[in-house]
């Protein structure tokens, strides 16, 4: 096979994090040099995230202009800049398998953070950042929420949390919100009959994720909401814990595993019962997609979620096909810049909500400009102190493009992405326009 010839569709092996070769630190870097030579050879991806630069600055700075020429220890500066988007393995790379070069560069940086999570190299105010449950534990509290919120824009507050837990003083953080969306939604709605399509199960369980039960729940009441237009059935899962992404990223694959015996029981009680299972953020989707099952490849109920589990737009959009959605749009959207994020371009699923944007403006009026690049927020990267400024540096190219034509909304699946793109408008004074999630959107566009 030819170095371009690989055009058969990326596999993904198993993450073989439970055998102690894994955290072998010796046998890692050799993995590395290997993924590192072949990348220098190719350089397709220096555009995706700050790895690939970083990398071949180090590259270009040697004696000959080899990676064997790099001192390892500059490794973790490139490890350190990966924040699993994936978007190098699903949409750029030719040497995935099966090719025989079988190059995985995401999870061959996920083994080093693991090293390095294992050396105790994070640090606590790291773990902090990523441990969602325990911030949001605040949420939903009268006094303690408005008084975090208020103290968080201040500027002493964040000169403290850029000190203690290194989140930069000009960072977006999102605000606690007054109600839980799992104390303040219906637990579950009801149907005069369940209608299963033939890409569809005809009833729902809603995985809150962190950021919409502590942060937006107003994200997860729309949902609801055209669920409820749809008379599609549905429950809120009886009880949740974080995904695990956040500790994913950190290299804490232990917690992850603990993250996943926590939910995995209860939602394959709905996946074997006949649920699709919702989720509104895309990096939670994805980790029941396609991260817990590599972890997990043995384990029965972990692949029957991944079977359940669903991006909200693919199943509204496979609901549309089925001739079981309705279409009763009523109200204009106007100008919708809308932004594709890395976490959804990697599920194998398709542009869903851009399809479903258009299915709306077959009925009212919606002038689409979608954006397809990373915005550079990835989670905790953009409001670390040593990466905010990068994360706004690779968002610049998707800021201008959402500006474009000045819209009246701009969106994003990953609504984390969608705020860091409204900072990087007023950072560089670009036409500002209305942040809406595109479930709320949708629910604008139902009139609902």
């Amino acid at each position: 096979m030819s170095r371009e010839g690989n055009l058969d569709a990326p596999t993904r092996h198993a993450i073989d994090w439970k055998n102690p070769a894994f955290y072998d630190e010796a046998a890692c870097e050799k993995e590395l040099e290997r993924v590192f030579d072949i990348c220098h050879g190719c350089r397709r991806c220096v555009s995706l995230c700050q790895s690939f630069p970083t990398l071949f600055d180090l590259v270009d700075a040697t004696a000959d202009g080899e990676v064997h020429g790099v001192d390892k220890k500059d490794y973790a500066k490139v490890v350190d800049q990966c924040y699993l988007c994936d978007l190098c393995y699903m949409t750029k790379c030719p040497y995935v398998p099966p090719h025989p070069w079988n190059l995985d560069f995401p999870h061959t940086m996920l083994r080093a953070k693991a090293i390095k999570f294992k050396k105790g190299g994070v640090g606590g105010g790291e773990q902090f950042l990523a441990s969602t449950d325990k911030h949001g534990q605040f949420a939903g509290i009268p006094v303690v929420v408005q008084v975090a919120n208020a103290l968080n824009k201040t500027q002493p507050m964040r000169k403290l949390l850029d000190k203690t837990l290194h989140v930069h003083p000009d960072a977006w953080l999102p605000d606690l919100a007054s109600s839980r969306f799992r104390w303040s939604a219906k637990k579950q709605g009801s149907a005069t009959a369940v209608k299963n399509g033939e890409r569809t199960p005809g009833k729902v369980a809603i995985f809150s994720t962190c950021y919409v039960n502590y942060n937006e729940p107003g994200i997860g009441h729309d949902l609801v909401k055209l669920l409820e237009h749809n008379e599609i059935p549905y429950v809120i899962v009886e009880k949740e814990k974080c995904c695990g992404m956040p500790k994913l990223e950190l290299g804490d694959l232990d917690e992850v595993a603990r993250h996943k015996e926590a939910n995995m029981p209860m939602l394959a009680r709905y996946a074997l019962d006949g649920y699709a299972i919702l989720s509104a953020i895309p990096s939670c989707t994805l980790m029941f997609k396609q991260e817990l099952p590599l972890m997990f490849p043995q384990c029965k109920e972990t692949q029957a979620v991944k079977e359940a589990m669903f991006d909200p737009f693919e199943y509204f959009v496979g609901r549309n096909k089925d001739g079981l959605l309705k279409t009763d749009f009523k109200n204009d959207l106007g100008k919708v810049s809308y932004h594709i994020p890395c976490h959804g371009r990697v599920q194998n699923i398709g542009r869903k909500t851009e399809e479903m944007l258009k299915l709306i403006g077959q009925k009212v009026t919606v002038q689409l400009n979608t954006v397809e690049r990373c915005s550079g927020h990835a989670g905790t990267y953009g409001v670390k102190t040593a990466t905010h400024p990068i994360a706004m540096k690779i968002g610049k190219p998707v800021f201008k493009a959402m500006a474009k034509d000045q819209p009246d909304y701009i969106s994003s699946d990953c609504q984390l992405a969608g705020h860091h793109i409204k900072q990087g408008l007023q950072v560089n004074s670009l036409p500002d326009a209305q942040l809406q999630h595109p479930l709320s959107l949708v629910r604008i566009a139902y009139g609902l």
